[in-house]
């Protein structure tokens, strides 16, 4: 899944002379702004099958692309509560 990921990073910054190392700040480095934050949110939801709320999650689960497999693929991901609950 995450070879999805940086796909997507990749294709979203295109100039890009390398892709990004797991621990490089994807925020910082504006690899993933604001314009296209919402999009990326998306396609974590469609790649890992649950909804992610916003309320739950900080910039920091998305800032390296380490971060993001441990949050939303590892085996210790936290699951998503509800709204509801």
């Amino acid at each position: 899944m995450m070879e999805e990921v940086l796909a997507w990073i990749l294709e979203k910054n295109p100039d890009l002379p390398e892709p990004p190392t797991e621990d490089e700040d994807l925020i910082g480095g504006r690899l993933i702004d604001s314009l296209a934050f919402l999009e990326f949110i998306y396609l974590l939801e469609q790649l890992t099958g649950s909804p992610i709320s916003l309320q739950e999650v900080t910039v920091e689960d998305f800032r390296t692309l380490a971060r993001i497999e441990k949050r939303f693929f590892g085996a210790a991901a936290e699951p998503q509560r509800s709204a509801s609950a």
